[in-house]
């Protein structure tokens, strides 16, 4: 099978522009098919503050009311997802930039939760892998945000690192795909303060060791549960390390890669 890079790319690229920069030159010089999500960085809550919107965050995660939710389709769903299309553009890449609303990409449900209200915040049911491929296999790039929808007219603020799983597991039967999650630390590390500790490989067994020696800081936890979620979902390989190193991570001569391998 044709392989298929997913590549999720954090606020800390986007809030940066000369990162965001190479990143993009590195990304459109990526032979092949490959889809690229982005987070929304500071821009979101810069504008909340300007427009006099409160903002709520708990455990990391954005609470979305009716207003905040206008204020995140706008700028992720359309600044900052048009920027990163007109640059692949500039850099000889020719890119879709699609919510989950578009074309049905994604479609989900507003998050329930026993005891708080995220708001408007959606967990994803299904990726529209037909359409994705569609695209694709016309050499595009697509560029998706992190704006879902209900099929009920409602659009939802969705977790990126989602989005990317979801996408990377639904075009698993059509493509061997490879999920990159790039952050600012160079991988999975064995001590968090020092960057030179990357894990250059873990698999299953090595990770129960890993968690049972609580070797691995508690932030990480969940990413590498996700990770291994996506590898049992049909994804062949999930790469974790920085986003300036994008050739490095998928050669294999940096950042962590997680490998379903015993």
């Amino acid at each position: 099978m044709e392989k298929l890079f997913v590549v999720k790319i954090g606020g800390n690229i986007i809030d940066d522009d000369a990162k965001l920069a190479a990143f993009l030159i590195s990304f459109a010089a990526l032979k092949g098919k490959k889809i690229l999500v982005h987070g929304g960085g500071k821009l979101a809550t810069r504008l909340a503050e300007e427009m006099k919107v409160p903002q709520q965050m708990v455990d990391g995660r954005r609470i979305t009311d009716a207003e905040t939710l206008k204020i995140v389709t706008m700028v992720y769903a359309g600044y900052i997802n048009k920027n990163i299309v007109a640059r692949l553009q500039a850099h000889g890449s020719n890119a879709i930039g699609l919510s989950g609303a578009d074309g049905n990409a994604i479609q989900a449900h507003k998050r329930v939760h026993p005891t708080l209200d995220y708001g408007f915040v959606g967990d994803v049911d299904s990726v529209n892998a037909p359409l994705l491929k569609s695209l694709l296999d016309q050499d595009l790039a697509i560029v998706l945000a992190p704006i879902t929808h209900d099929k009920q007219g409602l659009l939802l603020n969705t977790n990126a690192d989602t989005i990317a799983q979801e996408a990377a597991k639904g075009l698993s039967g059509h493509y061997d795909v490879e999920l990159i999650y790039s952050f600012e630390k160079s991988g999975v590390l064995l001590d968090a303060n020092d960057d030179s500790t990357v894990i250059a490989s873990i698999t299953p067994a090595y990770y129960q060791q890993l968690k049972a020696a609580q070797k691995i800081f508690a932030g990480m936890i969940p990413k590498l549960d996700n990770a291994f979620a996506a590898l049992n979902s049909g994804v062949k390989k999930v790469i974790i390390g920085k986003a300036e190193q994008l050739q490095q991570l998928i050669a294999g001569s940096s950042g962590t890669t997680i490998i379903n391998e015993q």
